[in-house]
């Protein structure tokens, strides 16, 4: 990808859908040193050659990566995977991959992929964009999934938010027409940038009725975590933003 220039440091608002994905020093998430598990460590050496996947494998044939023809899910950011992991055993039927570049999250995954005898879900531990565009081919997803992103709430840091317009037009290269593209957070500043991108996005139409628009209710499909329950109780709001890729 050609290099452009970095903008003002001082930019908080979305950049436009001609910005360049990478920039040296620039990303949307931080690595975090974390102590491994027995079970992660073993989902790691163990799991990993069967189900882990990298950007040297280049770009995949789902049918054959799978071995059938099915919807595919990708899900961004899985953190630990519980809500991943109950999607695949709950969806035999549907085909997911799972991107993540924590450790300790991949290897909990990988451990219980094994442990629940599932096949449906790979795995890749990379930067999200990289195989996005090296990896996935075009019109291939049902439907991608980002769930709770870093809001980098500081203005200063809104550079730093997956969700930019550029972003998101890679996103709908990736769809097949009538994909969804699906995202969840509990910050309301950071829910309504994403709105703010997607109803200036090209090619997508929210999903939302128009009594709830942009915003939809919880689907039943997107696993309630332990974290979001607790919040509800204490009135903590989450907000779910669904667009589908128009043909």
């Amino acid at each position: 990808m050609t290099d452009i220039q970095t903008p003002d440091e001082s930019s908080t608002g979305p950049e436009g859908p001609d910005a360049p994905l990478h920039r040296r020093g620039i990303k949307s998430y931080v690595i975090r040193a974390g102590r491994m598990t027995q079970a992660q460590t073993r989902g790691l050496e163990e799991v990993w050659p069967r189900f882990g996947l990298t950007i040297a494998d280049g770009r995949q044939d789902l049918d054959a990566l799978f071995g059938r023809q099915a919807q595919r899910v990708v899900e961004i950011g899985f953190g630990m995977g519980n809500s991943l992991i109950e999607q695949a055993e709950t969806h035999p039927d549907t085909d997911f991959i799972g991107i993540e570049v924590h450790s300790p999250g991949v290897g909990k995954l990988l451990d219980e992929v094994d442990k629940r005898g599932l096949t449906n879900l790979r795995v890749y531990k990379e930067d999200a964009l990289a195989v996005l565009e090296q990896c996935l081919p075009e019109g291939s997803i049902t439907t991608v999934q980002l769930f709770f992103p870093d809001p980098w709430p500081k203005k200063k840091h809104h550079k730093r938010r997956i969700v930019q317009p550029a972003f998101v037009e890679l996103i709908r290269t990736r769809l097949k027409d009538g994909g969804t593209f699906h995202m969840a957070t509990d910050w309301e500043a950071y829910a309504e940038w994403m709105a703010e991108v997607m109803e200036a996005a090209p090619g997508y139409a929210n999903t939302a009725g128009t009594d709830t628009a942009p915003y939809v209710p919880r689907p039943a499909f997107r696993p309630l975590t332990k974290f979001e329950a607790r919040g509800e109780k204490l009135g903590h709001g989450v907000w779910d933003l669904i667009y589908r890729r128009e043909a």
